[in-house]
């Protein structure tokens, strides 16, 4: 049974300037509408919860314009999802996987890159006993036979459950009480110079 809603007739297809037909604002969406909106305020998901307090409040009568300032959203947005509720109903809302290529590694050849790190760069024939990315890279180039360029290389080892480590730099026989003066005095002492500016 069809409700009266702002800007809707009761034919079934939205009137001239209006984004939602009556047969897709009814009863069983409205309550799907308000069930997204909560399960995305509970859940923190401040996107999903803009989307369907933005299709909300376009139903009951707040104009995109307003919502757009009260959501801190572009009009765009609000129209975009106002189609995407129109399409699809209060599931055209919803956040959607993003599909992304397929993985270049398979299951088997991920676990085996797991183990080829994990054993470390020595046993896998480097000299280093501490892996780099571009090292990391070269054994799946030799392995697998698949590339990877130098900046996906932590991407995918912290899919993989690593982190991606940067050791400091301390010199191996360095007085450690000196060094934490130097830090505490020189140092900020030097900071605090400025070097005149060049005309």
């Amino acid at each position: 049974m069809p409700i009266s809603i702002q800007g809707v007739d009761t034919v079934g297809r939205a009137r001239k300037g209006q984004a939602i037909s009556a047969a897709r604002a009814n009863r069983r969406e409205l309550k799907a509408l308000r069930q997204l909106q909560q399960e995305a305020k509970r859940n923190g998901d401040l996107a999903t919860w803009r989307r369907a307090t933005a299709v909300l409040g376009y139903l009951g009568g707040i104009s995109v314009i307003e919502q757009a300032a009260q959501l801190d959203v572009t009009r765009g947005s609000i129209n975009r999802w106002l189609q995407w509720f129109e399409a699809a109903g209060t599931e055209g809302l919803r956040p959607r996987e993003r599909p992304g290529g397929a993985p270049r590694l398979s299951d088997a050849q991920q676990q085996q890159l797991i183990a080829l790190v994990e054993a470390g760069p020595l046993a896998a024939g480097y000299q280093s006993g501490v892996w780099t990315g571009p090292m990391i890279g070269e054994l799946i180039r030799r392995r697998f036979g698949v590339s990877y360029h130098n900046h996906h290389i932590p991407r995918l080892l912290h899919k993989l459950g690593f982190s991606v480590q940067r050791p400091r730099k301390r010199l191996a026989r360095a007085d450690a009480e000196r060094q934490a003066l130097w830090l505490k005095q020189t140092f900020p002492t030097i900071k605090k110079k400025r070097l005149p500016v060049e005309a």
